[in-house]
């Protein structure tokens, strides 16, 4: 269909939900996956070194292939191809670990799987700022994350029923399910979008969104890409607050429900959070605020798990863990395509993935260390400290930041 189509508001609202269900049965089936992997790993004679291994190359892999297709994005006409194959190669993989023997088959699998992530990550996002027009970026960016965080609620679910009666093995089999519906619904829901609506989304040089690659990335980004990246270092594994919980007298029984208290608010708020964020940009603040309140909101969460005051603290602290990520990731995202030109918005996509996904595999590395030496309450009070320098620099540094279309 043309791009100067008369009705562009259904593929373009079809994009979208196409885009969010997909995120839906996908998450559901890697988080089916994720949380029995560990005691997986431990049956088959692994340990947490080679937990470790697997997770940090997989995620390494996974930060590097976000800044190549970014790039590649940007370059392509056609990203439909490489967002349906990164969701066929993830969900494809998956299963196989019903028939593993080996931890190093795990490394395998977990490989492909992060490296399909991180292709279609980039392509995936751009396709989603062509399809809806820049007053409504945060509210499409928060339903697909609102229906990716539900996945993570009924994944976890559905593998505790499993593991209830089938066993470990069953989980990775049946995880096969909810993979090819994503791959389905990707393939025959998504529809190719084309850089005719690049206007709607961020600024034009006149030439073609796609093929155009040589405008650069504003003063804007930069900005804000220090602030994300310093956030991020203080961003480290939720892997953390769990062993915090534990540490003052929560059951590890309860700490699957733990994730649950949190996906509950990252799901209920995602949406609205995207919807605020694009009626603040209506009126023109901008998204930073909305993204500071959200840091400010993770400074305050882990300065609770740094003193602990008592476990109903530690409860609630989680439940309201989840409204941090309602207010950052979706509106982040919206915020980067809105202060880029049209065609080096995969670029800034995928820069902004690796920067953020690297300092954040730093940071649980310096939480670590500094849990081993000074213990817990300090690690937490120091990415308490880094997270409200984050807000500072998010809402002073860039105040004078605007789209290069309004300068």
């Amino acid at each position: 269909m043309p791009a100067s189509s008369p009705e562009p508001q259904r593929p373009a609202a079809r994009n979208i939900y196409s885009f969010a269900v997909t995120s839906f049965f996908n998450d559901t089936a890697s988080e089916m996956a994720y949380w029995v992997l560990p005691a997986f790993l431990a049956s088959l004679g692994a340990g947490p070194a080679q937990l470790g291994l697997i997770e940090g190359i997989a995620e390494s892999v996974a930060s590097f292939a976000k800044l190549f297709s970014g790039y590649v994005a940007d370059r392509i006409d056609r990203r439909k191809p490489l967002v349906v194959a990164g969701y066929f190669f993830a969900n494809a993989v998956k299963p196989l670990l019903a028939v593993v023997t080996a931890w190093w088959q795990i490394l395998l699998i977990r490989f492909t799987d992060r490296l399909a992530k991180g292709v279609r990550g980039a392509p995936r996002d751009v396709m989603v700022a062509e399809s809806v027009g820049k007053e409504r970026l945060g509210s499409a960016y928060g339903l697909i994350q609102s229906m990716d965080s539900a996945g993570a609620i009924a994944g976890p679910l559905a593998a505790m029923v499993l593991l209830a009666r089938f066993g470990m093995r069953s989980v990775f089999a049946a995880a096969a399910v909810p993979g090819a519906l994503a791959v389905l619904v990707a393939l025959f829901g998504i529809r190719e979008t084309k850089s005719g609506r690049a206007e709607d989304v961020g600024p034009s040089r006149g030439g073609s969104a796609v093929t155009n690659s040589s405008a650069e990335l504003p003063v804007s980004f930069y900005v804000v890409l220090i602030a994300v990246t310093l956030f991020s270092l203080a961003n480290s594994s939720d892997m953390f607050l769990v062993m915090r919980a534990h540490s003052v007298g929560i059951p590890v029984a309860l700490a699957p429900l733990l994730g649950i208290v949190f996906n509950l608010t990252y799901t209920l708020g995602s949406w609205p959070a995207g919807w605020l964020s694009d009626h603040f940009s209506r009126r023109g603040s901008s998204r930073r605020w909305i993204a500071a309140a959200g840091y400010l909101i993770f400074a305050s969460v882990y300065f609770v798990f740094g003193s602990a005051p008592s476990r109903l603290a530690i409860w609630l602290a989680m439940a309201v863990y989840g409204v941090y990520y309602a207010l950052t990731q979706p509106v982040l995202k919206a915020l980067v395509v809105e202060i880029v030109a049209a065609e080096v918005r995969g670029r800034a996509l995928g820069i902004y993935a690796f920067f953020t996904s690297v300092a954040t595999l730093a940071a649980s590395l310096l939480t670590g260390g500094l849990w081993k030496l000074y213990g817990p309450a300090v690690a937490f009070f120091v990415s308490a400290a880094l997270a409200a320098l984050a807000v500072i620099l998010l809402v002073t540094a860039a105040r004078s930041s605007v789209p290069p279309e309004e300068a």
